[in-house]
């Protein structure tokens, strides 16, 4: 079974304009921790922070600034944010 959280660390400027992340809204948020349910997918960019993200059941996944982040649709987890953070995203 694959992990519901995956990352690239530093993805190339090609792959992030396919994507069109530049015109995706932004979301912020400060250092806290908070459970969290996913609906649908989301993918993001993290322009500022440092995260560790804990799957209900499963092993933490770190990441933080530079790092585009998948995640499942249907994930349930805790978010841990070490670094207040500033990121892309887009939903589906």
């Amino acid at each position: 079974m694959s992990s519901p959280i995956s990352f690239v660390h530093n993805p190339s400027a090609a792959h992030l304009q396919q994507l069109g992340v530049v015109d995706w809204p932004i979301w912020s948020c400060g250092v806290s921790c908070f459970p969290w349910t996913y609906d649908e997918r989301e993918i993001c960019l993290l322009l500022e922070g440092d995260v560790t993200v804990t799957p209900d059941g499963g092993p933490p996944v770190r990441f933080g600034a530079g790092d585009l982040v998948t995640f499942a649709a249907g994930l349930s987890c805790s978010w841990d944010v070490h670094v207040a953070v500033r990121k892309h995203y887009r939903f589906g």
